[in-house]
């Protein structure tokens, strides 16, 4: 059967310092596989990717992996991934990724992590796609960039209906539901055996 709901993930090649870090992956991964979803990511193996991704397997998910040719020979691919597709470059990359999701969500990472979430955010304000972003905000990692956020809007570089359309949270139980919910889509776990 197709997955109820399809969403992108962003997040870290690296654990990070706090295993709370990888906790919240696997607790995002397993949420997907057990609400029939599938779940969209850059196809890694390292660190919260192939935690998550992992989990989400493990739990019945869908895994779509999309991973630059490049990133394949150094071996960082997640080699069992439900579909692994190895494109060209990373605009190859993002734009696969974004057009299988239904909505968009970043952990704790890096500047990958940043860079991706900030895309498609500014695609959503474009109206480029119609699509729920969010932000999962694990023990305060992103405090200081939404602190940042806010300054940009103090200064006029930002307006308050660019900053509501970032969906941010603390708690990936209370998140999920929200983000698939505004993505059009029923967020009660499903029978995984049935998908």
């Amino acid at each position: 059967m197709t997955p109820h709901f399809s969403i992108c993930v962003y997040c870290g090649s690296r654990s990070g310092a706090d295993p709370r870090f990888a906790e919240v992956a696997a607790q995002v991964g397993r949420w997907i596989g057990r609400h029939g979803g599938q779940l969209v990511y850059g196809g890694g193996n390292n660190g919260l990717m192939g935690i998550l991704a992992d989990a989400a397997l493990q739990s019945g998910a869908r895994v779509v992996g999309v991973i630059p040719h490049s990133m394949v020979e150094r071996e960082w691919a997640k080699r069992d991934c439900t579909e692994l597709h190895v494109v060209e470059n990373m605009h190859q990359r993002k734009m696969l990724m974004a057009e299988r999701s239904d909505a968009f969500l970043a952990l704790p990472g890096g500047i990958g992590t940043f860079e991706e979430l900030f895309e498609a955010w500014s695609w959503r304000m474009l109206d480029f796609h119609r699509k729920p972003v969010a932000l999962l905000d694990q023990d305060g990692y992103y405090q200081p960039l939404l602190r940042f956020l806010e300054q940009s809007v103090g200064h006029g570089f930002m307006n308050r209906s660019q900053m509501e359309l970032l969906t941010v949270g603390a708690d990936a139980a209370t998140l999920l539901p929200q983000l698939v919910q505004a993505a059009g889509f029923d967020a009660r776990p499903v029978d995984v055996s049935q998908i």
